[in-house]
């Protein structure tokens, strides 16, 4: 294993510790374990993929309106409060 240093709030350092009494399970078993999870989330999606995903997901769902495509800038305000 590589030793590293990072710095975490007086918050996460607490929650941490909480959790270690917890589970018995040390603070840096958890930090590792935290990374890991991380990580497993993050793969990489080429632009390609990313456009094959956004084109099988068109007209997947539906909102019951009948405007959405003449009226769409102003779902998206009433949507997003503006």
């Amino acid at each position: 294993m590589t030793r590293t240093q990072v710095q975490l709030t007086q918050n996460q350092v607490r929650a941490l510790r909480r959790a270690s009494a917890a589970t018995g399970k040390s603070v840096a078993e958890l930090i590792r374990k935290g990374v890991d999870q991380f990580l497993s989330g993050q793969s990489e999606v080429t632009p390609e993929e990313r456009i094959e995903r956004a084109i099988r997901a068109a007209g997947r769902f539906s909102s019951g309106r009948t405007d959405v495509s003449s009226r769409h800038d102003k779902h998206l305000a009433d949507a997003f409060g503006r």
